[in-house]
């Protein structure tokens, strides 16, 4: 007789309990438990992704050899950025 390692949990999957009935009756899982597993295994890999990701991101910023800008200067460059995309929206928008 197996032991279980933890307790039962209730999960309440609103509208996500149809895929998960789905993916049990199409046999491409045996219970609605190995389900909710493989998606909190996929969960851990985004995560994991995720955390990659950032930290190449951090380590490209922390390389970078360009001068630092001052915030003021970056936040002018922004709205006069922002200033111009909706500017051109505003002219894509106008009929012809």
């Amino acid at each position: 007789m197996s032991v279980r390692k933890n307790k039962p949990i209730t999960v309440t999957l609103g509208q996500m309990a149809a895929g998960v009935e789905e993916r049990v009756r199409s046999g491409a899982y045996v219970s609605a438990s190995e389900v909710v597993r493989a998606g909190i295994r996929a969960l851990g890999r985004e995560e994991m992704l995720f955390d990659q990701v950032m930290k190449a991101k951090v380590a490209e910023a922390l390389a970078d050899k360009r001068p630092s800008v001052p915030i003021e200067e970056a936040f002018e460059r922004t709205r006069l950025k922002l200033a111009e995309r909706r500017a051109n929206a505003a002219d894509d928008a106008r009929p012809s």
